[in-house]
């Protein structure tokens, strides 16, 4: 498993400048890891590629 300290982390493209709600992605080889923009010392969570594309999928039909 990859260190998310190496990872090449991006704020969403959905995250206000007045630091509301933010997270935080990181994709790599297999799969993407998710974390709060605001404690990015708390775990990531990891998710597969597919698990991603179906989540990101649902949120924009939102």
């Amino acid at each position: 498993m990859k260190k998310t300290e190496s990872l090449a982390w991006f704020k969403s493209s959905y995250s206000g400048a007045e630091g509301g709600q933010c997270i935080e992605v990181a994709p790599c080889a297999g799969a993407v890891h998710v974390r709060d923009s605001k404690d990015v010392a708390r775990p990531a969570l990891r998710v597969s590629r597919d698990a991603w594309a179906g989540f990101v999928g649902l949120a924009a039909a939102e």
